[in-house]
């Protein structure tokens, strides 16, 4: 086989319709499109539009707030921090900041500050001092020998 012997199976390809060429084609003068009215007509796309009875997406009601002051924390899990301890990008012996994460590359960034969880395992003894932390995870910092230490949300700022 050649590339230029290379063919779709048979009945995989259909030709387009060509629309608007002549009545003999079945598909001329309107070209499907039936007669007048904002659908024959070119560039209308009538997206949720319900024959001018209320739209569905205006019938139902609002749900939700979002906060627009809202702190978004960057999250980072114990497993993550025992991995980068384990391939020497983090020091235990030294004390973690948010500047030593970011520098790392555990965190890209601090937005309004760093958020441990206590998702995975942590055998280093590490003192970390960040923005947040969950219960569990100041508890399993503390099994592991180390110290959490969080600092208030506004001085991060």
């Amino acid at each position: 086989m050649k590339l230029n012997e290379l063919r779709d199976n048979p009945g995989a390809t259909k030709k387009r319709m060509r629309v608007g060429r002549g009545p003999g084609s079945g598909k001329g003068k309107t070209a499907g499109r039936g007669i007048k009215g904002q659908k024959s007509r070119s560039g209308v796309a009538i997206k949720g539009f319900e024959g001018g009875q209320m739209p569905l997406y205006q019938r139902l009601p609002k749900r939700g707030f979002n906060k627009p002051n809202r702190k978004q924390f960057a999250v980072v899990n114990l497993g993550l921090i025992q991995k980068f301890v384990d391939a020497g990008k983090l020091d235990a012996g030294n004390a973690i900041d948010e500047d030593a994460l970011v520098a790392s590359g555990l965190v890209r960034r601090k937005l309004d500050g760093v958020r441990i969880l206590a998702k995975g395992e942590l055998s280093a003894k590490v003192n970390l001092t960040v923005t947040g932390a969950s219960k569990s995870a100041v508890d399993a910092v503390e099994k592991a020998g180390g110290s959490l230490t969080v600092t208030s949300a506004t001085a991060a700022e």
